[in-house]
């Protein structure tokens, strides 16, 4: 083996050193021990065996492998660094240390894998076998300090990852370690039927332990009479592991199947017979539900199927209705583990459940959410806050909020799917159970949720083709791996009862990249209508393939015939069971008849996307998996064994509530003090954070994010997306909202559940949402089933909503998931979750420009109007409220839905409001009561709020109660009217009462009561401070604490404009277009690399500009399918390019500049031609920014480097279209626009301008290259986070050729092209702009210059 060892760029900035530095010395209690810190990426390349590489294959290597900030020559330390890594001899100068960490043994990393599809593009597939990437450290200490022996997981976690990578302290790794090269390892049996002196049951139950395959009592006795009574035989590893994990709690919702006796009483109805009653009760609109990987609705919005057409390629629309998909999972187990794999793993998995949905289909936006136990935040440890340990291998509350949110954006980012809604919430607290024992109860066990909604075509809903016999079984997507083994059977058991071992290898490694390839097999197969290949479709989960292989062929009654060795692998070495039921990797199986396998495999190769055909269907119903290599039968059973019936669960449960005592308001010093501390309870505060780092513009479809108003305060109730892109702009669309309350499930688990559903709703409602049975629910249930009374709670909470609430409100619920492990145990301690029911809440929007936000409407006369659903009842309950949490207390009452009649009438109130004009801004009562309500609207709004307050016998009732409301303004002069349409929907004007007016000319929050005596008083600076504090604390470890100071900083400025739009032309304004548009469309490719996700908005905002859009990937150009002459211009989408690898932009570019045919084909393209142009945005900008050697007088272009915040940066800034005046040539993308200043959608990790020396930089600008610079809300040039996103140089945001024909930008304008697609826009202007945003000008500009 021939493996070469190269010193990469520098791997960690100034302030991840330092972060390192602080751990190490936290660690060992020292200060000042680290004296020198420097940090390089490992390159280890694999050449082929036989193979030399030669000088002009090792320079390209060379040229592939610079990329980031390399080591500074200058730099004694650093050499030293390089020498090391690339010497054997390990000497080293005295305290000093070398550690090198590399991928975990066995496993390939995503940069591996797409590093090497680079090289390969690039020429040099024939020498290199792979790729891979590790880090080295250099430390120097002080003289005698010990450092070794204090270098370990712990003090090292800032830049080591236990779960995907490994140590190496005194040595180097050896190539074959990390480039395995192993023979298979064998199949293996277990003695059941074997005469042996150890009884079947003892055999079985040892493996069960050791191989971690939380199989019951029931499950042992049916494999054992199966076996040993039936069969005779001894079944293999593979066999166990598969039937384990087809079987698991996971995946067959033993619980909520299971017979129930209650106290003595044997209950009629299963969990999931409750469930089902709301849909039997209201199916209307639901076309797919409890059969498929998602739920199906009928949404009744007719819009458009926007694609390109699979002969020619152009983008087309189709008028169809657009069915509504929806899905939520949680992944709780793997997020404990490894919260960034887990996590992002968890979003990857329920993507796929949306993609894999009827014959193909496709998400649009997601949510994402976390439950962990306290934060105890150094230095910013809460006094609420409590610390009872935690076992070692599993992750912190903090890193967990640090990590697990990145994991999850990360997937969502890269993939291209909007992130436009979730949660965050923390609980750590005592409680006395029935026989007065304290217990923890805290979410040491976290939750992890992740969902979406989607879209599917009407034809395709629905699995209605079945496979034939004789069909292709193939798996598409990443090649196997050894991880993920055993994720099923993990998370049915509660943590802390398996090993360590167990837990770090059922945790799977995301590759998004490779999920967005196989989403564009996906999208071509299904543009095929009729012709659409694919006759079944799941996606690969829980349990690898040996859940959904068989899975496939089970659901069409079908058997199959599979070669487990023509499964994609990595690994040579893995054993059968290892391949047949890992879970690495994003992977689909699918049935293909033989007539159309040519096609799918002519898509497959098109998007680069892995794919093998593994096996057929069978007339027979039985499984058989054959091994060639090893010349074995791992698996020959009937399906009926592995998918019969083992004995169904029964559960006996007693009701044993907890004993809590009353609320302790006396324990509360004064107001001020609750108000400080509720506003900093991470449910109540700022989310900022969690937000921030999630793309929420890709598709161009989202019309409500988490950000609302001029000054982007993320308080919004409600995410809103368009139904589609088409030939005109579609009103209609789609909502999602959630809502929780796992802490009232302590005091009453009914109560609790139905919270959870008013919540959701009353966030939904906030979009003009069209009726009540359009809406539809997903339940996700978390609990500790096992608990000393918990499953009582579970049963009542089920039975709350099931057969009570929902029915009455005629909303279904078709689609959920559990999870009953929600335990961590460690030693002698315990932490339990409590009952914790996540709804999210669905549905189809009339209109999505009538959704409501908290930002009040600055006009005169109007009040801020509760409506109170407990008014009338005899008391207002705090329990469960976050303000006896920050007093540790939990309260023995708690609100509920009083009257399912009453607050249905609230709802159909809130759909009759939207068809008017009345209300101005809405935002529920929830976390943190009133006074949380109204502060929010008041931080969105930059302004002042009067709190007016009945006199009451104490003012934290009133103001911090979480009883269901909703508070609206409206104008005083209107408020009757608003009144009439609550009492003619049955909601009595007892329930109404105006809380408090706005003031804007002021910025003081004040609470009085209603003669005027002031009982709290503040501004609204340091108020919205404190409620932001958690978020800015976690920002300021996580990402470069210089840009959390600024942004935390800009929150005192008072005189702030916001976001606001000064623009030189009428976006209205057609340009004279009219008579070109009649007189042919040009053609524009919509060019796209192997990880681009933009394409379909950017071809969208073109084709509304009068061009012809036609998709074109890099193969088209490679294998000649397309020719860069066929088009007057081409368009380089966003998104992630070989996911980054190799700097932003630079796999895609270097393809260009190391392919000679493709190569000529640009310079042509830019050098001999006149009649051409070329737009990139974002990963487009930094491809041209790579390619500016080809391109005429941009040899000064800046690249486009890490964001100074070290951070993914997704938010909308302001910028200013700019011409300078060393430019003597128009650009032909801004006609009649210079000088404007407007927000726009940014969205990237890679977007600051960054010049080699101050020469090129003064050459740049001495020439007017820059287009685009960000400015601040004020309207001046800026180099402040976040108003300069990135920290580019002179605050460029876009650079253009002399010719003006070439424009590239790290922003967004084609996904702000629509109007209500901008996160804000004027009100009054919604007329004036005929649906679109002012950005669709820059398109329009190019058409009236081709002419």
């Amino acid at each position: 083996m021939s493996v070469l060892t190269l010193a990469g760029p520098q791997a960690l900035s100034s302030f991840r050193v330092e972060n390192l530095v602080k751990g190490i010395e936290s660690y060992c209690n020292s200060s000042s021990v680290i004296s020198e810190v420097r940090s390089c990426y490992i390159h280890y390349v694999d050449v082929k065996d036989g193979i030399t590489l030669s000088e002009e294959q090792a320079k390209l290597l060379e040229v592939l492998l610079t990329y980031d900030d390399a080591l500074y020559d200058d730099d004694s330390i650093s050499q030293e660094l390089k020498a090391a890594v690339t010497s054997d001899s390990g000497e080293l100068g005295p305290d000093t240390y070398f550690i090198r960490i590399a991928p975990r043994p066995g496993t390939i990393s995503p940069w591996s894998s797409k590093a090497t599809n680079i090289a390969r593009v690039c020429g040099l597939e024939d020498a290199i076998e792979r790729i891979e990437r590790g880090t080295a450290l250099l430390i120097k200490t002080v003289p005698g300090f010990p450092l070794m022996e204090n270098l370990n997981d712990e003090s090292l976690k800032s830049c080591y990852d236990r779960m995907t990578q490994t140590l190496y302290l005194t040595e180097a790794p050896k190539p074959e370690t990390i480039f395995s090269h192993q023979s298979p390892r064998p199949l293996a049996h277990v003695p059941l039927a074997s005469e042996t002196s150890v009884s079947p049951r003892e055999t079985l139950e040892k493996a069960n332990q050791e191989l971690g395959l939380a199989l019951d009592k029931g499950e042992i006795d049916y494999l054992i009479s199966a076996f040993v009574e039936t069969l005779h035989r001894d079944p293999s590893d593979v066999e166990l592991f598969m039937f384990a994990q087809v079987n698991s709690e996971h995946c067959r919702h033993k619980i909520f199947n299971a017979d129930w006796t209650i106290d003595g009483l044997k209950k009629d109805l299963s969990l999931f017979k409750m469930i089902r009653n709301t849909h039997a009760h209201t199916s209307d609109y639901t076309i797919s539900a409890y059969s498929d990987n998602s739920a199906v609705l009928d949404t009744g919005n007719e819009a458009y199927y926007y694609a390109p057409d699979f002969k020619t390629k152009e983008w087309k629309a189709v008028k169809e209705n657009v069915p509504m998909l929806v899905k939520v999972e949680t992944h709780n187990h793997p997020t404990a583990v490894s919260p960034f794999s887990g996590a992002a793993t968890g979003s990857g998995g329920e993507i796929r459940d949306e993609g894999a949905t009827g014959r193909g289909s496709k998400s649009k936006c997601g949510l994402s959410g976390f439950a962990v136990s306290d934060l105890l935040i150094p230095g910013f440890k809460q006094p609420w806050e409590l610390d009872v340990g935690k076992p070692n291998h599993i992750a912190s509350s903090l890193d967990i909020m640090i990590e697990g949110p990145l994991g999850s954006a990360a997937f969502n980012n890269e993939f291209g799917r909007p992130c436009i809604n979730g949660y965050f919430r923390t609980l750590t607290t005592t409680v006395k159970n029935s026989d007065d024992k304290e217990e923890i109860r805290g979410f040491h066990k976290p939750v992890m949720l992740a969902g979406g909604l989607g879209a599917v075509r009407p034809q395709f809903a629905l699995k209605n083709k079945p496979i034939t016999p004789g069909s292709s079984l193939i798996v598409l997507g990443g090649e196997s791996m050894l991880i993920g083994l055993g994720g099923g059977a993990a998370s049915s058991v509660n943590a802390g009862e398996g090993s360590a071992e167990l837990d770090f290898a059922s945790v799977q490694r995301g590759n998004p990249e490779m999920e967005r390839r196989c989403q564009q097999v996906i999208d071509a197969c299904i543009s095929l209508d009729s012709g659409n290949p694919i006759q079944s479709i799941h996606d690969v989960g829980a349990g690898g393939l040996s859940n959904a292989l068989p899975e496939l062929v089970h659901d069409n009654d079908l058997g199959a015939k599979f070669d487990i060795r023509k499964v994609l692998s990595l690994e040579p070495g893995m054993s059968p069971v290892e391949i047949w039921c890992n879970e690495s990797q994003e992977r689909y199986v699918l049935g293909v008849s033989q007539q159309n396998l040519f096609m799918f495999e002519e898509i497959c190769k098109r998007e680069r996307a892995p794919y093998a055909v593994v096996g057929h269907a069978t007339a027979e119903q039985r499984l058989v998996v054959e091994d060639s290599l090893l010349k074995e039968t791992p698996i020959d059973l009937d399906m009926s064994i592995l998918f019969g019936k083992p004995p169904k669960m029964s559960r006996e449960v007693q009701t044993q509530p907890l004993s809590l005592s009353a609320a302790d308001l006396g324990a509360i010093p004064s107001l001020e003090d609750a108000i400080d501390r509720v506003l900093s309870l991470p449910s109540v505060g700022s989310k900022s954070f969690l937000i921030t780092i999630g793309d929420r513009t890709v598709t161009g479809l989202v019309d409500r994010d988490q950000f609302v108003g001029p000054w982007q305060v993320p308080v919004a109730d409600v995410g809103v997306t368009g139904t589609a892109l088409g030939d005109e702009i579609c009103k209609s669309g789609e909502a999602l909202a959630m809502g929780e309350r796992p802490t009232n499930a302590l005091i009453s688990a009914g109560a609790s559940a139905k919270l959870s559903v008013a919540e959701s709703l009353l966030n939904l409602f906030a979009a003009d949402v069209k009726s009540l049975k359009h809406v539809k629910l997903s339940a996700n249930w978390m609990s500790p089933t096992s608990h000393q009374g918990e499953g009582a709670k579970l049963y009542e909470a089920v039975q709350a909503i099931g057969m009570d609430l929902c029915p009455d409100l005629d909303i279904s619920i078709p689609v959920g998931k559990d999870s009953m492990s929600m335990k961590m145990k460690w030693g002698e301690k315990e932490v339990t979750a409590p009952l914790t029911l996540n709804i999210t809440a669905f549905g189809p929007v009339n209109n999505t420009s009538k959704t409501w936000t908290p930002v009040l409407k600055k006009q005169k006369g109007t009040v801020l109007v509760l409506v109170d659903l407990a008014a009338g009842h005899a008391e207002y309950s705090l329990g469960g409220s976050a303000l006896l949490q920050v007093y540790n207390q939990v309260g023995n009452t708690s609100p509920t839905v009083h009257n399912n009649k009453v607050f249905k009438g609230l709802l159909k109130s809130l759909l009759e409001l939207h068809q008017t004009e009345l209300v101005y801004a809405y935002h529920d009562r929830s976390d943190g009561g009133l006074f949380v309500t109204l502060a929010e609207m008041a931080f969105a709004s930059r302004c002042g709020v009067n709190i007016v307050l009945d006199r009451a016998s104490d003012v934290y009732t009133p103001l911090f109660n979480e009883e269901l409301g909703c508070v609206f303004q409206v104008s005083e002069d209107t408020l009757p009217e608003f009144e009439g349409v609550f009492a003619k929907n049955g909601v009595s004007p007892e329930h109404i009462s105006i809380v408090g007016k706005p003031v804007f000319g002021s910025q003081k929050i004040t609470v009085t009561d209603k003669s005027g005596l002031v009982a709290f008083e503040s501004d609204r600076s340091s108020l919205q401070k404190t409620w932001a504090a958690t978020s800015y604390q976690i920002q300021k470890r996580r990402d470069n604490p210089l840009a959390a100071d600024q942004e935390f900083s800009n929150i005192a400025d008072d005189k702030d404009p916001g976001l606001h739009y000064s623009l030189t032309y009428d976006p209205a304004d057609e340009m004279g277009l009219g008579q070109l548009l009649t007189s042919g469309k040009p053609k524009v490719a919509i060019l796209r690399e192997q990880g681009v996700n933009g394409h379909m908005e950017m071809a969208w905002c073109f084709q509304q500009a009068g061009f012809t859009a036609i998709d074109v990937t890099m193969t088209d150009l490679l294998d000649g399918r397309f020719h860069l002459d066929d088009f007057v211009g081409f368009a380089a989408c966003g998104g992630f390019s070989y996911g980054d690898v190799l700097g932003a932009g630079a796999g895609w570019a270097k393809s260009v500049l190391y392919h000679e045919g493709v190569r000529q084909q640009f310079v042509k393209f830019f050098n001999e031609r006149e009649d051409t142009f070329a737009f990139g945005a974002c990963n487009g900008c930094q491809f041209l920014s790579r390619l500016k050697d080809i391109i005429p007088g941009c040899e000064n272009w800046p690249s486009f480097e890490r964001n100074a915040s070290e951070q993914y940066e997704a938010r909308a800034v302001m910028v200013e279209i700019s011409q300078d005046e060393g430019c003597k040539t128009d650009n032909i993308f801004f006609n009649g626009m210079v000088g404007s200043k407007l927000p726009i959608a940014v969205a990237h990790g890679e977007g600051r301008a960054s010049f080699k020396d101050g020469e090129e930089a003064e050459n740049f600008e001495k020439h007017g290259l820059c287009s685009v610079r960000y400015v601040d809300n004020y309207g001046n040039v800026t180099k402040n986070y976040p108003f300069n996103p990135n920290g580019a140089a002179n605050s460029i945001a876009g650079v253009r050729s002399p010719n003006g024909r070439v424009l590239a930008m790290m922003p967004h304008p084609e996904r702000v092209c629509r109007l209500e697609a901008n996160s804000w826009y004027p009100s009054e202007k919604y007329d004036e702009w005929q649906g679109y945003g002012p950005w669709i000008r820059m398109f329009k500009s190019v058409r009236k210059w081709v002419g």
